[in-house]
């Protein structure tokens, strides 16, 4: 079985097993499972020492007892891709354990002939997808039974392919068994990140920030794809993962009229807070979808 090397530990977060282990459950002890059990959350992927508090909140929904397949939807930070695309891993490495692809899954994915697939190269330079298997093996821990995982590096999407894609994972998404990680931080501000919306009204520049964001939140928890695309184009607001967020957006709307789903927002973070135009952040948040029934 090929594995992908966990090629941020020792950097982004700890290599050392029993120091990340404890981290991570800090994180989640100081986490409260208000919005549960997650059938999909919405998470950061920076370094732990900025987000891995923020993410605590979104992996403390999850119930590793009901989970058998973990959806992981990152953005492509280092190529283009119009596209989605899959791994050619079998497996990927983490601190803890390694953690298996669901090459069935695979095959039903690469069956629609809409996904492509990432060189090794591609695959370990990502971070969005890495960042968040820590916290994957840490949850599931718990589990009894085994679970699989399954990457999907997410492009420079349009609004018809996220409704495409949408369209794809919905019928993964209906299944109580398994959970979608989406995985995203909030606006970038900054001249090196050349976005720099203030708008004067809301106080000092990280409250601007913290409004606008908090405005892109209230489309997500509405669970409105095209409200979330209008938000974009009206603010530009930097988010890494907006077309994951899209494509996911799309897949709730295409479920079953009988499920009820309900999205909410548990932590918000910001990197630094940003007070003059020489300053730059990242924000985070925590989010958990609910699929009554």
């Amino acid at each position: 079985m090929v594995a992908r090397k966990a090629s941020h530990a020792g950097s982004w977060y700890s290599s050392s097993a029993s120091e990340l282990g404890r981290q991570l459950e800090g994180w989640l002890a100081a986490a409260d499972p208000t919005h549960s059990p997650a059938r999909a959350i919405i998470a950061p992927h920076a370094g732990y020492s900025f987000c891995g508090s923020c993410a605590g909140h979104a992996y403390k929904q999850i119930n590793p007892h009901t989970v058998r397949r973990i959806f992981i939807l990152g953005p492509s930070h280092h190529v283009h891709l119009p596209g989605c695309a899959l791994s050619e891993m079998s497996k990927y490495e983490t601190p803890f354990y390694d953690l298996n692809i669901d090459t069935a899954i695979y095959e039903e994915l690469m069956a629609t002939g809409e996904f492509d697939k990432m060189t090794r190269k591609v695959d370990e330079d990502e971070h969005s997808i890495e960042m968040h298997l820590p916290y994957i093996a840490k949850v599931m821990q718990e589990s009894k039974d085994p679970f699989t995982i399954i990457p999907v590096l997410v492009g420079a999407l349009n609004s018809h392919n996220e409704q495409k894609y949408g369209q794809i994972f919905s019928r993964y998404l209906s299944d109580p068994n398994n959970l979608f990680i989406i995985s995203s931080d909030f606006c970038h501000w900054g001249r090196r990140f050349h976005y720099v919306h203030y708008d004067e009204q809301c106080g000092d520049i990280h409250q601007s920030i913290e409004a606008l964001d908090r405005q892109g939140m209230a489309v997500i928890e509405k669970l409105d794809s095209k409200g979330f695309t209008q938000y974009l184009k009206k603010f530009g607001n930097t988010i890494c993962g907006r077309h994951p967020i899209g494509v996911f957006l799309n897949a709730v709307s295409c479920l079953e009229n009988g499920h009820k789903p309900s999205l909410r927002f548990l932590n918000y973070d910001q990197s630094s807070h940003c007070k003059t135009f020489n300053d730059s952040s990242v924000s985070y948040a925590a989010a958990s979808l609910v699929v009554p029934g």
